[in-house]
């Protein structure tokens, strides 16, 4: 703007000068088709005052179109990008060996080095490690794909690449296995898709919640709107289990501190203390010899102290016995849960996702609460921040043309053109199916600021107009006639310059498309239909109030 302010001046005096019109070549040849279009749109536009309730009908029936457009776009947070990699995280049962877990690897490798060899560049593979866990049984690859114009076409995208490799990987029958990509935004979630925390309440116990959550994961697997929906955990691992019976050890004497430090300190392992080795601090930790910690048996070779200095063995008031249960124990706000993730189907967006999962949650018995977290939690803290921003904008530019014109009326006629544009925005995205996500909203407020601009173009030509004492219908036709021009280059060059990224390709390319093809749409349609109906639109209000004023005196 500064830029504009400033320049611009200067340059008009020393680029433009006194010439000729064009009345020979293209662009004679150009004028004269635009004459006749001029002339022909000055009819439309007189024909549109002297019709004005079935103009007003017709911008009632657009209306009602783009709030259905609107009603109808699914809704999203972050559209999924191609980052060029895909994450493989695979889980066999518990106790499975890590051969095993080698083998599993090697197929995974193999498919994306033989299947996928046209988009694969590198494939790195972790055993022991997984987003759900640690453990022999547990395993992740990372797959860095090829550039992406070595990737043309929807079916090489990382996302088309991913669900490939979970539908042909899934039959592999010693593991469970997805894949997936990376979050788009980093530190929001471990990868693409939902986190959804199912929680305990009202005092359900661990397996009681486990069984709950079973049914909510059969459930959501079935549901067409969700896929790759799995717990983020690793299966129940087997666990020895001490039964202690603390009335038995308090009649032998022995306080239930020392045995439970005893068992800690034997079994597990306690830091002690420091000490320099070399110039070197090192840790100190005491532990059972593995001899003495083979097997259940062994609990009876310990002993604890009792307070009359005698040795009681753990076999005089403990037994062992063989249970499955989680490898850690995760809570959630500071209640027993379970995280579960998942993405949504093709075809369906995050947000439809988002309330499926919610559905399916809210039918499950009583005893279990919810909650979303990573880019989940904030998809949803913005869905319903998207009016407000509209609300918002639109107040804004409303003030700015108010104080522009002096007037509270004139800027009605300025913002009636914004649901001619949100049409465009709408119906390109409807049309290209895109999401109303974060970029799409975007788009919006752009086209908001587009639509007003074009529309002042024609209002502050035809107050001019008034102010020289030309009638209301008048001033409107000679400023739609004046204006048409310049508002239909501007508008073409606009969308010129922002038609790169409706057609982007490669990185960050969902994101550039969404703005794109928004802006796109809202120009053509603000264009278009503004033209005709900020003339009545200018009529009308300055109408409106005129009668209303000597009522108000």
């Amino acid at each position: 703007m500064v830029v504009a302010l400033t320049l611009t001046p200067a340059l008009c005096g020393a680029l433009l000068s006194h010439s000729k019109p064009h009345t020979k070549g293209f662009f004679g040849a150009f004028n004269r088709l635009w004459g006749r279009t001029e002339q022909g749109y000055q009819r439309r536009v007189l024909g549109g005052l002297r019709r004005s309730a079935t103009m007003m009908g017709a911008f009632a029936l657009i209306c009602a179109v783009m709030a259905l457009a609107m009603w109808k776009l699914p809704g999203s947070f972050l559209p999924a990008e191609d980052q060029g990699e895909i994450m493989v995280q695979y889980t066999l049962p518990a106790g499975a060996t890590a051969v095993r877990t080698a083998e599993v690897r090697r197929q995974v490798t193999d498919w994306f080095l033989t299947k996928e060899k046209a988009n694969t560049n590198v494939i790195f593979t972790v055993d022991g490690f997984s987003f759900s866990g640690s453990g022999q049984n547990a395993g992740m690859a990372f797959v860095s794909l090829k550039n992406w114009s070595q990737r043309k076409g929807a079916a090489n995208t990382a996302q088309a690449i991913a669900l490939r490799a979970t539908k042909e990987l899934g039959s592999i029958r010693d593991a469970s296995l997805f894949a997936m990509t990376p979050p788009s935004v980093d530190g929001l979630g471990q990868s693409n898709g939902f986190t959804f925390e199912l929680m305990a309440s009202g005092g359900t116990d661990r397996d009681s919640l486990m069984k709950m959550r079973s049914q909510l994961l059969a459930a959501a697997n079935q549901s067409p709107q969700l896929q790759s929906v799995r717990a983020n955990d690793l299966p129940q691992m087997p666990q020895l289990q001490v039964d202690i019976d603390n009335n038995k050890a308090v009649a032998l004497g022995l306080s239930l501190s020392d045995v439970t430090a005893t068992l800690s300190s034997a079994w597990g392992g306690t830091y002690v203390n420091d000490f320099i080795d070399r110039g070197r601090v090192k840790k100190v930790y005491i532990q059972g010899d593995s001899d003495s910690r083979a097997v259940p048996a062994d609990l009876g070779k310990w002993f604890v102290r009792g307070s009359d200095d005698g040795m009681t063995p753990f076999s005089a008031f403990a037994t062992t016995r063989w249970q499955y249960g989680p490898e850690s124990l995760v809570r959630y706000n500071g209640s027993a849960a379970f995280e579960i993730q998942g993405e949504n189907a093709a075809g369906s967006s995050s947000g439809a996702a988002l309330d499926k999962m919610e559905a399916l949650a809210n039918s499950l018995p009583a005893g279990t609460t919810w909650a979303w977290s990573g880019m989940s939690l904030q998809e949803k803290l913005a869905s319903g921040q998207a009016m407000s921003l509209y609300a918002i904008s639109i107040l804004v530019v409303f003030l700015c043309l108010a104080a522009l014109y002096e007037s509270w009326s004139v800027p009605f006629s300025v913002i009636m053109v914004i649901p001619l544009g949100l049409l465009g925005a709408s119906l390109a995205a409807w049309l290209r199916d895109l999401n109303n996500d974060v970029y799409f909203q975007v788009a919006l407020l752009t086209t908001i600021g587009l639509s007003s601009k074009n529309a002042i173009l024609i209002v502050e030509f035809a107050e001019s107009a008034v102010d020289e004492g030309y009638s209301l219908s008048r001033a409107a036709i000679r400023a739609a006639q004046t204006r048409l021009r310049p508002i239909v280059m501007t508008s073409l060059a606009f969308i010129a310059g922002v038609l790169p990224l409706a057609v982007a390709t490669g990185a960050g390319a969902n994101s550039r498309v969404a703005i794109g093809s928004g802006i796109i749409g809202g120009t053509l349609t603000a264009t278009l239909l503004a033209v005709f109906f900020v003339p009545l639109f200018f009529v009308l209000v300055k109408r409106f109030f005129t009668r209303q004023r000597p009522s108000q005196e």
